[in-house]
């Protein structure tokens, strides 16, 4: 069975429930992929389960980067460079589609962030710390230098600047990626499925769950010796459903990202540059389009509906023409954009931006073990380093030693590609053949990006289809592929998560409504209501990504 096939999801919940695991992980971001990822490939008998879709929470919701946090430096983070620093390099071993190499330009503003001491220091112990190959290595540019690099910025504004390299990436594949290859390890991982309550044995010991297939609606249990929370903003919530919210406590903050067309804010390359209150934010350019980001404010709202406001995108937008006069860019230029929470660890006395992006583990009287906080980079870490505590806990149990963590050389669902040439070269040849099709060349760095050397498989599924437009007959073929191996269950699923298309290709969705609806409609049989239901859900998405209030 394919856990990750829609169709089969009666079957995987059979074997659900019948089942009894080592391990159940309740939280289907990249957190709880990682830590899947790890227990199944140490041979622990591991049950993921998400409310939601995969990804649909905070980690769809990032920068979009693997990086290594330069602005921990200046906090004086040094294990935190460090650690993050060299995962970098390890995750895009794993998936070079996915994780791909960024130069970063760093404008030494007068009177800004960075100084130039400091910013050639610290970028000099930031290779060092983070074991950064030669060719990536920083380099520090004089004014005329910085102003090649990128004409837009205010000359009367700038000192020079630094090149460093970062990784982008897109979050919400990545997670599923790691999903998809936990399953291949044995892992059964579910989403639409809500963790409500705890089992206890006799020793008020957590054995397990009860869960409702928010689908359905029907309920469930789940048995298991040990869980894990990696419910990213709702770890507390978890906590507090086990009595155990005590002690540290959860800190969210709100980081919003805007998008506008390329053509409006044409840089040559990404930016990481100053903004008025002292704060750095990042400007993208992706494909057809740049990104801005990120803002960072206390929040105190619905953690179930986090929305970019108003304020968010002026603010976005002034941090822009602060440091690049001749962008003149307006509400009416933002496509689209994302809000989410980080899951931070409440320190007295800081505010949003101080806190530490440190990850912390809770461990409550009846054995469940919660971990929050984090970057989206040391996912790896922060599994390894829970799943070690887990060892531990067996151990003491009933003796049974599992063996170390192996996940550094675990390649990703996808991958098989050598490094980053492979895939330029295997970009230049999938070129050639969406070119053939009909299609705008830009189709291959977004396939290949996506989804890797599994573009075959959805070129196999291309070849069979009869839909004379070769845009929709494509974003059938992908939505055929992701429902057969990628759960998708929803329309949205699709658009937002397995896509990307509601952030970076918001104008193509028009025309995609009416046929991706009838595929997904016709596949699982849906009714009128779940129709009406399905076609609210996009109106909100599509409303909440690009209306501002």
């Amino acid at each position: 069975m394919n856990a990750f096939d829609a169709n089969q999801r009666k079957k995987l919940i059979q074997q659900l429930v019948e089942s009894q695991y080592d391990l159940i992980i309740i939280g289907g971001g990249i957190t709880g992929a990682g830590i899947a990822l790890d227990a199944a490939s140490r041979g622990i008998k591991t049950a993921l389960v998400e409310k939601n879709d995969f990804a649909s929470g905070t980690s769809s919701k990032s920068t979009k980067l693997i990086h290594g946090g330069l602005r921990y430096l200046k906090q004086f983070e040094i294990a935190l460079v460090r650690e993050v620093g060299q995962e970098r390099a390890v995750v895009h071993h794993l998936a070079p589609h996915l994780v791909k190499s960024e130069k970063m330009l760093l404008p030494l503003i007068k009177d800004g962030t960075y100084g130039k001491i400091l910013t050639s220091v610290g970028l000099m112990v930031y290779d060092v710390l983070a074991g950064v190959e030669k060719v990536d290595q920083r380099k520090m540019l004089t004014l005329d230098e910085t102003l090649e690099q990128e004409p837009l910025l205010d000359p009367d504004k700038l000192e020079g600047g630094g090149i460093y390299a970062e990784y982008r990436t897109d979050d919400a594949r990545l997670t599923l990626e790691i999903m998809k290859t936990a399953t291949r390890m044995g892992a059964d991982i579910i989403n639409y499925a809500e963790a409500t309550d705890f089992i206890y044995d006799d020793q008020n010991k957590v054995r397990g769950i009860t869960w409702r297939d928010n689908l359905t609606g029907k309920e469930y249990s789940l048995k298991s010796t040990y869980t894990i929370s990696a419910a990213g903003p709702w770890v507390d919530e978890i906590r507090e459903k086990n009595r155990s919210l005590y002690g540290k406590k959860l800190h969210p903050t709100k980081g919003v990202h805007i998008v506008v067309p390329h053509e409006k804010f044409p840089v040559k390359q990404s930016v990481y540059f100053d903004v008025t209150d002292g704060r750095m934010v990042f400007a993208i350019p992706r494909d057809r389009v740049t990104y801005i980001g990120t803002t960072d404010t206390d929040y105190h709202g619905d953690i179930n509906d986090v929305r970019t406001e108003k304020v968010d995108v002026e603010y976005l937008i002034n941090g822009v023409k602060h440091i690049f006069p001749e962008i003149q860019l307006s509400m009416d230029d933002v496509e689209s954009s994302w809000a989410g929470l980080r899951p931070l660890i409440e320190e007295e006395g800081k505010s949003a931006s101080q806190l530490s992006r440190k990850d912390e583990i809770f461990e409550s009287e009846s054995g469940l073990l919660s971990i929050a906080g984090g970057k989206l980079t040391g996912y790896r870490k922060m599994a390894e380093r829970i799943i070690d505590l887990l060892g531990k806990r067996m151990k003491e149990d009933n003796g049974k030693k599992i063996p170390d963590c192996k996940t550094d050389k675990i390649m990703l669902a996808g991958s098989g590609f050598k490094d980053g040439q492979d895939v330029t070269n295997y970009e230049s040849y999938i070129r050639g053949r969406v070119t053939e099709m009909g299609l705008d060349p830009y189709y291959a760095e977004y396939l290949v990006g996506n989804y890797g050397k599994q573009v075959e498989e959805i070129f196999r599924i291309y070849k069979s289809r009869k839909e004379p437009d070769p845009e929709i007959r494509l974003a059938l073929s992908e939505l055929e592929f992701t429902v057969q191996e990628e759960a998708v269950h929803s329309i949205m699923d699709f658009f937002e998560r397995r896509t990307g298309r509601l952030y970076f290709n918001i104008n193509t969705i028009p025309k995609l409504i009416e046929p991706i609806f009838d595929y997904l409609s016709k596949n699982f049989g849906w009714s009128d209501d779940r129709r009406r239901h399905e076609q609210a859900w996009l109106e909100k998405s599509l409303k909440v990504a690009s209306q501002f209030v």
